[in-house]
């Protein structure tokens, strides 16, 4: 792994172990370990501030920067994806200049204008749970980093004006959205079918805004949707209890295929069905059911474990009788799932299997070059490339794709590990990621993905910076040194907050 090239003294950046490395007295190590801690956080409050600058100095108010070429990019409609995306991060922080510099932006936002299409999907995780979570922060434990109030009213109102502008989508015969969306002429891109993620990712933050403004339209549209994938037809759409298809038919709500998966494109349904519990355990117990029965399903017929190292376990896929032994950077919220189902419903085999797949995701990470994991991998011994052959025995993995482009899903996990178990080893992996994420991927005005996880220096730099390195990256990487909070993970059913697929923390409908 390489050093950060961050100023802070060596002692601490060589911080990989445990604490029974430190030669101390109990408390000398507790007050060593405090020290240690406080200027992690400020290291990565530092790289957030350094691909601030350069944002705002490069690429605001466009949707992201371009780290290499310090121009700009809008693929997220041109409303300024980055700094929105930002704002739950510098609330929690307390970086009161960007706080400030955001809501200034937001207040200019005229979401009925762009020149592209829309992603239901994306505009809902990114700009309205990002403007949700925003309000409920500012209006609450966060309060004293808002100078003026009104503009935290218009967080809500601006978040009203995005669900009454996209609400549209669901205007289908069964109640199931289209996604990609033209909102000037009200039409789609005429698909036949959504995904699971993208049909499935979108309850939390809708009734979220229903129970904020206290009009239940915003919730009864993503609920009727919901409907659908909490009761699939026809049964071939659920190979096993709680899994289900891939994709739905807009027409009549009925899965077309029982391609099951916890990787991209089927990830977050699974991840919501636990956190609308998590949000509201009166209203959503049907979603937890749901979720109970998807996690027990996944222990029995989706855990796989690669021939060269038993030990690492990973989510296999299921199609028509046959596993395809491969999966994703993304797939690796998966063991935050499982933590924060089994904290939540006191159960343990789901916290021991959440952290047998932490320690998987984990282990994609410490056998590269770079130290950060690939973007996709496998472990078919049928399917090993000739050139991977050694590697393959070694790490107990072949890389399909090698690419980083600065997801988040590993450090997510490994941040929930850490709050539920409380075993520094996973603080620890959270900051040998952020470190090797620093030293690989930041450039002169922010931070870049790479080609290759195993070359040296991550082979060459892509010009994007996606704006989920501020909302999620950043976040996870802070809140794992920082002090507790009402906006942390908590043990058991403590929590006041639920953050959404893209680590937007919303308050939870009963507190």
């Amino acid at each position: 792994m390489r050093i950060s090239s961050l100023s802070l003294p060596l002692a601490v950046l060589g911080l990989v172990g445990s604490t029974a490395a430190y030669p101390y007295y109990e408390s000398e190590v507790v007050l060593r370990r405090n020290s240690d801690k406080q200027a992690k956080a400020d290291a990565v409050k530092e790289a957030f501030q350094h691909a601030w600058n350069g944002y705002v100095q490069y690429a605001f108010p466009h949707d992201e920067l371009h780290p290499v070429s310090n121009g700009y990019g809008d693929s997220r409609n041109g409303w300024g994806a980055s700094a929105v995306d930002a704002l739950s991060t510098a609330i929690i922080m307390g970086n009161q200049e960007a706080v400030q510099k955001i809501l200034d932006h937001i207040e200019t936002i005229d979401f009925s204008k762009t020149k592209d299409e829309v992603s239901l999907f994306e505009t809902t995780i990114r700009y309205l749970g990002g403007m949700l979570s925003g309000y409920d922060l500012l209006k609450d434990s966060a309060a004293h980093l808002a100078v003026n109030s009104t503009q935290v009213d218009t967080l809500l109102v601006q978040s009203k004006k995005l669900g009454d502008i996209l609400k549209f989508a669901f205007d289908t015969p069964s109640g199931v959205p289209y996604n990609n969306l033209d909102i000037a002429s009200k039409g789609n891109d005429g698909s036949s079918t959504n995904g699971l993620a993208v049909t499935g990712t979108l309850v939390l933050e809708w009734t979220r805004l229903s129970d904020l403004t206290g009009d239940d339209e915003y919730a009864k549209l993503s609920q009727k949707a919901q409907s659908y994938l909490l009761n699939p037809r026809p049964s071939s759409g659920e190979p096993f209890p709680g899994l289900v298809g891939s994709n739905i038919n807009i027409s009549n709500g009925h899965f077309t295929d029982g391609a099951v998966s916890w990787n991209g494109g089927d990830d977050s349904f699974y991840e919501y069905l636990i956190k609308m519990y998590v949000y509201d355990p009166k209203r959503f117990k049907s979603y937890k059911d749901r979720w109970v029965l998807a996690a027990e399903s996944t222990i029995k017929h989706l855990q796989s474990h690669p021939a060269p190292r038993p030990e690492i376990t990973w989510l296999a896929s299921y199609y028509n009788g046959q596993q395809d032994l491969s999966s994703q950077h993304l797939t690796c919220f998966d063991g935050g799932s499982f933590i924060l189902g089994g904290t939540v419903l006191d159960r343990q085999d789901f916290i021991d299997f959440g952290l047998e797949l932490v320690h998987g995701c984990e282990a994609t990470y410490n056998q590269t070059l770079t130290g950060i994991g690939p973007d996709s991998w496998g472990w078919d011994p049928k399917k090993v490339p000739s050139g991977q052959k050694d590697f393959y025995e070694k790490a107990g993995f072949y890389i399909n794709s090698g690419s980083y482009v600065l997801r988040p899903e590993v450090i997510e996990s490994f941040y929930y590990a850490y709050r539920v178990t409380g075993n520094e080893i996973y603080r620890d992996w959270v900051w040998n990621g952020f470190k090797a994420i620093n030293s690989t991927c930041r450039t002169g005005s922010g931070f870049a993905g790479v080609s290759n996880v195993n070359a040296a220096g991550g082979g060459s730099k892509y010009d994007n910076e996606e704006s989920f390195l501020f909302a999620e990256v950043l976040k996870y990487a802070y809140l794992v040194h920082a002090e507790d909070a009402p906006w942390q993970v908590q043990k058991g059913r403590k929590n006041q907050f639920v953050f959404n697929t893209e680590a937007h923390p919303v308050r939870v409908a009963h507190t």
